[in-house]
């Protein structure tokens, strides 16, 4: 049985997938690939200034300090595909952990009752911000800035001015520094890889059954081994001894599989389900959206909701990473998840980009703040750095869609 058959006859060849990429870069839609050749690039320039930055320990050292920024870049690519922002996720995961703070430390209740509430305060942002830009008409840069300021005098008022709690709880701790038994690494390469093949013959059969035109079923091997090499290589390195002392340190830290949990899970959402659909679809065009019957307020509210409560659950990553709960957290990064997602390819204008180059344009910033740390430049061009990246970025999207536009219009 060959590949067409198994396309029952509906099945593009290799080379028409492959024409019909270049064609979208030469019409400007270049999705992710900017950022990974960004990616490549900065590996090798940091690699060679710095003679730490290949070393076992730096490797697994940037999946650990990627892994919040890539949390809340996921998030607020739920918002950004709607063409909205919410410059309040950052301080919105700080107050959900203040208040997961005060229930587990002051009021001595269970730390995954404590969790849970600071989640549904996160769902609670969200559906306001969601009501506000979606019932009201108020602009989400406006709503979430409003936010931002209010809940730092909120962080202020539950914890104290320098308020710092300790974060005792041994599961939350150990998201971010503790690490994985070496089968358990391969076992998850193992599961996702299961996942991903069920998922792509899945989609097959649906696209088959509907009559649709299938994608060449080398590509799905092509994505498999991709996966199988990738993961492999890293699992081999994080499960070698990557201490400094006697100690063995080694495995995949923790947090790796939770975040790539959580974007597994983000992307069926946006790419296999009716929400995910009217997602793109609202983002793209909000008026035929509305005129092809799509509930467009229920979809922004929705999305808001989903940011919102991610976005505390970056927090609690934050909160594991460095041990403590602070009356200050969540003021900046916010900023950074937006450049995340930007740099990964995410598009400004609504209805463009996917969660996983979210998590590239993560890690690119990741490897700036971890390179430029290395070769021990100051802070100050680490800002430099990151907004020439993101103003870059951001140039390459209007662009991108100019030309894609232009494009459109020319046929």
């Amino acid at each position: 049985m060959n590949s067409q058959s198994l396309g029952s006859g509906h099945e593009g060849s290799l080379r028409d997938q492959i024409g019909a990429y270049f064609q979208r870069l030469r019409t400007g839609e270049m999705g992710a690939l900017p950022a990974v050749v960004a990616l490549v690039l900065l590996a090798v320039l940091f690699s060679a200034l710095s003679p730490y930055f290949l070393t076992k320990l730096n490797f697994a050292n940037l999946f650990v300090q990627a892994a919040e920024l890539a949390t809340l870049a996921i998030a607020l690519v739920f918002v950004l595909l709607l063409a909205e922002i919410d410059l309040s996720a950052g301080v919105t995961a700080g107050v959900g952990m203040a208040i997961f703070t005060i229930l587990n430390q002051k009021l001595g209740l269970d730390p995954f009752i404590s969790i849970v509430a600071g989640l549904a305060f996160g769902a609670l942002v969200g559906s306001t911000l969601g009501f506000f830009v979606a019932k009201i008409g108020v602009p989400s840069f406006v709503v979430s800035l409003g936010f931002f300021l209010a809940f730092q005098g909120l962080q202020l008022i539950m914890l104290g001015d320098g308020g710092i709690f300790r974060v005792d709880v041994p599961f939350i701790k150990s998201l971010m520094n503790d690490n994985l038994p070496g089968w358990a690494g391969w076992a998850f390469l193992g599961i996702m890889l299961a996942v991903s093949a069920f998922l792509s013959l899945w989609d097959r059969a649906r696209r088959r059954n509907a009559g649709l035109v299938n994608r060449p079923i080398s590509l799905m091997f092509i994505k498999l081994a991709t996966i199988a090499v990738l993961g492999g290589i890293a699992i081999g390195i994080l499960n070698e001894n990557r201490s400094v002392s006697i100690i063995d340190i080694s495995g995949v830290p923790i947090v790796v599989p939770v975040v790539i949990g959580i974007l597994f899970v983000g992307t069926f959402v946006l790419d296999r389900t009716k929400f995910g659909r009217h997602l793109y679809a609202v983002g793209g065009n909000p008026e035929a959206a509305r005129r092809s019957g799509i509930k467009v307020a229920k979809v922004r509210i929705t999305a808001f909701i989903v940011c919102s409560t991610l976005a505390v659950f970056s927090g609690l990553l934050h909160a594991s990473r460095i041990g403590s709960v602070e009356s200050t957290a969540g003021r900046t990064i916010v900023l950074s998840g937006v450049a995340a997602a930007v740099v990964g390819g995410v598009s400004l204008f609504g209805g463009r980009g996917r969660l996983v180059h979210a998590v590239i344009g993560a890690l690119v910033i990741a490897i700036i703040d971890n390179g430029l740390g290395l070769i021990g430049l100051p802070a100050g061009i680490n800002f430099l750095v990151t907004g020439g990246v993101l103003t870059a970025a951001a140039t390459v999207d209007a662009l991108s869609r100019k030309r894609s536009s232009g494009s459109i219009v020319r046929t």
